[in-house]
């Protein structure tokens, strides 16, 4: 069972750590920028709090300790001089390890087997918060600001956590994310449109195959932001909704009165096992906005009824691929994987055992969006463990919950020491008589 790749990957954390920029003189520099970084991922990566306190314990008592032998952590460093070191280093120093996640994943033949309609490759864009407080003591310049009614004012950071994303796979592959700033503006839809944008500019030609569609909720299906995604060479799929779009709904709207809107009716199973009905209609080439210099888009609806005629699902989209009765069924299934980035992403990452939004350290420069950085690393890595290492994938779906799966790595590594990660993952094998421990029933 190949247990070597998470070796390799704190490896090559390790190789990344050592490189990050440390301001430190004089007595402070008695723990090297690699023990440090290490040290605060390996928090993240067994989602315990308090596992380098339990490993220091470990180390006085047994001369011996989990940090060491996992994380590669030669001395552990105290939780308050982690976060002092790390506040100033900017969380892009890191941003290099989500590439060798992407190539992992590619070496894997996860991305390929990934590729949707049209043979493209879905990536989908949401913002999510990683950090609140109402507290006046806790908030730092790059945090944003929301002024409630009642006068009370919630400090928060944000970013975009990008994911490669397929209507047939559970899992997603975390991309660079971009952390939205002050600087892009106080209104939600400014902020995340003006970082999605940067977002495109700085990794289009980054994570471009040549076919890649771009995902993204109502906010992002406006024209602007559209062309951009041309521009990059991007296809979209985007949320549509008609309150937002009132003149794309009217020429819909036209369109449908004198029968000139194609549709498609189909009797699929869903869930429960339950017969649905599929309609769809489309329509191409319809104008986004009112404007003159109007960017013609192709719009596509998917309304789902039950046997009953209870409308159960409706929704709709635009995109630049030209719609017909082939392809609209798998633009519309792309489309709604849209959500994979929310119940897959940043739902699991907020409460499924990472915790994303809990206060692991806010610091005054960059120290919120380093840690938050990490913990998104060690999502991806855990995703790429449970397809590479076949111990971790047998003893994960026997655990179930990931938080289920914290629990134990959390007891085993508080009160044992192992001499390696392919050692940890025998002896939970053996403890659920799993893998070659199977009990063999008569």
């Amino acid at each position: 069972m190949n247990t070597r790749a998470f070796d390799h990957l704190i490896e090559r954390l390790r190789s990344v750590a050592a490189a990050l920029p440390d301001r430190r003189t004089g007595a402070n520099t008695q723990f090297d920028m690699a023990d440090i970084a290490l040290a605060a991922f390996a928090v993240f990566f067994t989602q315990c709090p308090s596992f380098l306190s339990y490993q220091q314990a470990m180390e006085q008592a047994r001369s011996r300790d989990n940090a060491r032998s996992l994380f590669q952590v030669e001395h552990i460093p105290s939780d308050n001089h982690i976060r002092q070191t790390l506040d100033p280093v900017a969380p892009h120093h890191l941003f290099s390890l989500f590439d060798e996640l992407h190539r992992a994943f590619d070496q894997t033949g996860l991305l390929e087997e990934m590729r949707a309609v049209q043979r493209t490759r879905l990536i989908a864009l949401d913002a999510t918060w990683y950090f609140s407080s109402q507290s006046r003591n806790v908030c730092c310049s790059n945090c944003s600001c929301l002024e409630h009614a009642e006068g009370k004012t919630t400090h928060f950071h944000s970013a975009i956590t990008p994911v490669v994303v397929s209507p047939g796979h559970s899992q997603v592959v975390p991309l660079r994310p971009e952390f939205i700033t002050p600087q892009d503006g106080q209104v939600k839809q400014d902020c995340e449109i003006n970082a999605a944008k940067r977002w495109l500019a700085a990794h289009a030609a980054r994570y471009g195959t040549g076919n890649d569609t771009l995902l993204g909720d109502d906010l992002y299906a406006h024209q602007p932001f559209c062309r951009q995604v041309l521009l990059h060479c991007f296809h979209f799929l985007f949320t549509c909704k008609p309150a937002s779009h009132p003149h794309l709904s009217s020429w819909v709207e036209g369109l449908a009165a004198v029968g000139a809107l194609p549709s498609l009716k189909q009797r699929v199973k869903g869930q429960g096992n339950r017969w649905e009905h599929h309609q769809y209609r489309w329509a191409n080439a319809v104008p986004l906005t009112d404007q003159d210099d109007a960017l013609k888009v192709n719009w596509c609806e998917l309304v789902i009824t039950d046997e009953e005629g209870a409308v159960r699902y409706r929704n709709s989209f635009i995109t630049d691929w030209a719609i017909t009765a082939d392809n609209v069924a798998g633009l519309v299934a792309a489309g709604r994987a849209r959500w994979k980035i929310e119940n897959e992403n940043n739902n699991v990452l907020k409460t499924k055992g990472y915790h994303l939004e809990h206060n692991f350290g806010h610091g005054k420069q960059h120290l919120s969006s380093l840690l938050a950085t990490m913990n998104l690393l060690a999502f991806g890595w855990h995703t790429l463990l449970d397809l590479t290492d076949a111990s971790y994938r047998l003893i994960r779906a026997t655990v179930g919950a990931r938080s289920t799966f914290f629990e134990h790595l959390r007891a085993l590594t508080r009160y044992l020491h192992f001499e390696s990660w392919e050692r940890l993952m025998d002896l939970m094998m053996q403890g659920l008589e799993i893998g070659p421990y199977a009990v063999q029933k008569s």
